[in-house]
């Protein structure tokens, strides 16, 4: 279905609530530090909705309902493993605790006081590299939604991708991180009522009983059937025909890394007013990753379900695609542009999270530590605004021409993996083991960057497993710091460690 006049006066009276919040804040940024970590002021409750909204995107909806499409209930096991970690590093404070209390404005900065200088701009290096890359199908992957959801011409998927980032970038170019909190704020409210909305309205029009039955059937009928084995089990993800024991003891270690250096959730982390705040934005957010997967997942399942019902998935469609248009078939005039508005909602938070996420890392790992003198406050927020422009416009370009070498999630797990493994890695060696030196760090950073940037670049030619890809990156990074760390002396290790320069701070 297409668009009414109802839903499009919807979408627009939600997006000019966005920017005219957003952009109130612009007022209060005084400095660097308002506009990268909103002054360290953040409570508990803002920091649940702006970490919720940021991590749950229009991209978030389009992988994981491809991943109910492919794999059913299955996939959704997933969000289990975030919950568990994100909850027990909230319960435990393991290394997020210690770096908060560092009273730093990004990880690497805290490898300077560790390592030197030369692993803060490397760490910053490979934290921009991953960041960016993993950030660079957002764009494509939320403009397909849209034009598939509402019926747009699919010629428009450009223009759809550049009026969105030109939105978020205005507000977020503004007002840094307190635009992005108070829009952050609303868009959590918009998007839970539109996931159960939807949800709601799934269930009622496939009907629960035969979306279970159908899955299951379906499983058993191609599993029985010559040349089709490899059907994965709709709701077992540990079957060797879903995602296999190898994959999730991956997506473990992967879940445990994400939440404990993941720089846009790290941002919030730092933004906190203190370690106690910080570990309690994690408890209470951590069950809400169960439902950021399960639910758009049920969607996925749920069009599955009624392709198989009605004569096969289009050519036109993709397994991707085709949740998207799934929902524009069953939601009602008016509830489509609640839905729609909540999409861009998760869209708009995503990004705007994100593009401050890697600017702040660029200017205060990559850019101010070579600086001879530091800049003036309102030189340092032209810098850092300058170069969250330069970021919209690398994604807006890298998204249009890279393809995807498998399925959305696959690709965002290891282009993260080209930093995560690495910097883990090094904050847990730099937190709780005292012979870490800077030559195991730097043999760290490098050999954990291996793996993911060889799954992207030959991981379509050749088939490489992501799990291999990202199990090889952890494991290279281990065998980096230990072998580096125990060559050198603890004398000199230590040596090195007090004669490092101090973090440049704005």
């Amino acid at each position: 279905m297409t668009l009414t006049p109802i839903d499009w006066l919807i979408i627009l009276l939600y997006l000019a609530g966005c920017m005219v919040a957003g952009l109130w804040m612009r007022r209060y940024v005084r400095g660097v530090q308002d506009f990268a970590v909103a002054g360290r002021e953040m409570d508990v409750n803002l920091g649940v909705a702006s970490l919720a909204a940021t991590e749950l995107g229009l991209v978030t909806i389009m992988y994981t309902g491809q991943l109910g499409y492919e794999k059913g209930f299955a996939g959704a096991i997933i969000g289990v493993i975030m919950c568990a970690v994100i909850w027990f590093v909230g319960r435990t404070g393991f290394v997020i605790e210690p770096l908060r209390k560092a009273g730093v404005m990004t990880i690497p900065e805290l490898f300077e006081k560790r390592f030197g200088t030369r692993v803060r701009w490397l760490a910053g290096l490979f934290v921009v590299l991953g960041g960016l890359l993993n950030m660079g199908i957002f764009l494509r992957l939320g403009g397909e939604f849209l034009v598939y959801a509402t019926g747009l011409p699919p010629g428009w998927l450009e223009w759809v991708m550049t009026a969105l980032l030109g939105l978020v970038l205005i507000y977020t170019a503004l007002g840094g991180m307190l635009s992005v909190l108070i829009t952050d704020y609303l868009q959590f409210l918009v998007m839970g009522v539109g996931i159960v909305v939807t949800s709601i309205l799934v269930i009622l029009h496939i009907g629960w009983g035969n979306l279970i039955d159908t899955l299951g059937q379906t499983w058993s009928t191609n599993t029985a059937t010559a040349g089709a084995p490899g059907t994965p089990h709709p709701f077992n993800p540990f079957h060797s025909s879903s995602f296999g024991w190898g994959y999730l003891v991956w997506q473990v270690f992967f879940q445990i890394a994400a939440a404990t250096t993941w720089q846009t959730q790290i941002s919030r982390v730092l933004a906190a007013k203190d370690a106690a705040t910080a570990k309690t934005m994690y408890r209470r957010t951590a069950f809400y990753f169960v439902g950021r997967f399960l639910l758009p997942a049920l969607w996925g399942a749920a069009a599955c379900v009624w392709f198989a019902q009605h004569g096969g998935l289009p050519k036109e469609l993709t397994t991707l695609t085709a949740m998207p248009h799934y929902l524009s078939i069953v939601l009602p005039v008016g509830i489509i542009g609640l839905v729609v508005a909540a999409m861009l909602a998760a869209e708009m938070s995503t990004d705007s999270g994100y593009m401050l996420t890697w600017a702040t890392v660029i200017y205060n790992d990559l850019i101010t530590p070579c600086l001879r003198q530091p800049l003036t406050p309102k030189g340092q927020l032209r810098l850092t605004r300058g170069l969250v422009l330069g970021i919209a416009v690398f994604l807006l370009f890298y998204g249009l021409w890279y393809e995807l070498p498998g399925n959305a999630w696959d690709y965002l797990a290891v282009t993260g993996n080209i930093y995560l493994a690495s910097v883990f890695t090094l904050l847990v060696a730099g937190l709780y083991w005292p012979r870490a030196n800077q030559t195991g760090a730097t043999a760290a950073l490098v050999l954990g960057a291996i793996g993911p940037i060889t799954f992207l670049l030959l991981g379509k030619k050749f088939a490489i497993a992501p799990e291999i890809a990202g199990a090889s990156s952890f494991a290279l990074a281990a065998i980096g710091m230990l072998v580096g760390s125990l060559i050198r002396t603890p004398t000199s290790s230590a040596t090195d460690t007090k004669t490092t320069s101090q973090p440049h701070h704005s």
